[in-house]
């Protein structure tokens, strides 16, 4: 019995294309003692997934030749562990494959949550990014003015859905009229910049009349400038992602480094999610609450197939997506 997985097969010079994976088969995976086998359910598309080719972060680099890591929700087909049966949904640091080989200790079971998109959108990576990010970095108070970039995307929507269930003025920054508009109308931000209209600094300025006094990045880069140049005093900005940084061989950084956060006396922090996980419960009690009381709409762009997890991953990088997107690889169990 094989078992299908994608490999990158030559690190990407600029852009991502589909000629750097290749959909090939291996042997199935066998458990040995302490481990799990798993089958994928759904996997994690996130713009991290890119950076990871660019160089070491906060875990490995991906080379070619490696079949390329992911972050996935699975169900256990074999366990050789006492810790998880066969059955057990749970989530693993895993790669773009039907099924993969686990230690049973470096697992984390999953609670009955239904569906199981859920758990990797507002209950997931997504969610709790937003809601560490916001609450724990920005620290908004009711009344303040939130700026988030990426707006319409799986963490940004839900930065700004927060941001208003606190009582703040939430701003976004998307690409294209269409994303605005979703932002605004679906999400209930009270404005939306299109950065790709030109004129960005004019535009906020407008829609921030009382500046920012809390920005969420997920862009850096030239957006990453503008922002900083309408920040408040004492302003605070969360730097959770540079995804306009990284399908390019020439990065660029904002210029108003490090003057502007002196002279503003700003607070500039960056983080990853794990970095909050002893409050993860705290998250999703807040985010279930905010959910069922209407204040948190779920937006999820699910992609079927592991054969498209190439094109559902640069679409990704393109913008393309409303809502966290994810590759659906095999059915949720019955």
């Amino acid at each position: 019995m094989t078992n299908r997985q994608i490999t990158l097969t030559a690190l990407p010079q600029g852009a991502l294309g589909p000629q750097h994976f290749e959909l090939g088969e291996a042997p199935m995976p066998e458990p040995g003692e302490g481990d799990v086998l798993l089958r994928t359910i759904l996997m994690s598309i996130d713009a991290a997934n890119r950076s990871w080719m660019q160089g070491a972060t906060y875990r490995d680099a991906v080379q070619a030749g490696d079949a390329m890591p992911t972050y996935a929700i699975c169900e256990v087909i074999n366990s050789r562990s006492p810790r998880l049966k066969a059955g057990d949904i749970v989530a693993a640091e895993s790669i773009w494959a039907d099924h993969v080989v686990r230690p049973a200790h470096k697992v984390q079971k999953l609670p009955p949550v239904r569906p199981l998109t859920h758990l990797l959108s507002v209950y997931g990576i997504a969610g709790k990014t937003a809601f560490h990010g916001l609450l724990q970095i920005g620290k908004p108070l009711a009344g303040e003015t939130i700026v988030v970039s990426a707006a319409a995307g799986s963490v940004g929507g839900y930065v700004g859905q927060i941001g208003k269930a606190l009582g703040c003025r939430v701003v976004g920054i998307a690409g294209g009229a269409e994303k605005c508009s979703f932002v605004r109308d679906e999400l209930g931000f009270d404005d939306c910049v299109d950065y790709r209209a030109g004129g960005l600094f004019k535009a906020l300025r407008a829609a921030c009349p009382d500046g920012v006094d809390v920005y969420f990045d997920n862009v850096g880069g030239a957006v990453l400038e503008t922002v900083l140049g309408l920040m408040n005093e004492r302003g605070r900005i969360a730097c959770c992602g540079a995804i306009s940084q990284y399908d390019t061989e020439t990065p660029t950084g904002p210029r108003n480094l490090p003057g502007v956060v002196v002279v503003k006396r700003l607070r500039m922090e960056g983080f990853i999610v794990m970095d909050f996980a002893r409050d993860d419960a705290k998250a999703t009690r807040a985010l279930q609450a905010w959910v069922q009381a209407g204040q948190i709409k779920v937006f999820e762009d699910v992609v079927d197939g592991l054969e498209n997890a190439p094109s559902a991953l640069i679409g990704l990088l393109n913008g393309d997506n409303k809502g966290k997107r994810m590759v659906r690889v095999g059915p949720d169990p019955q």
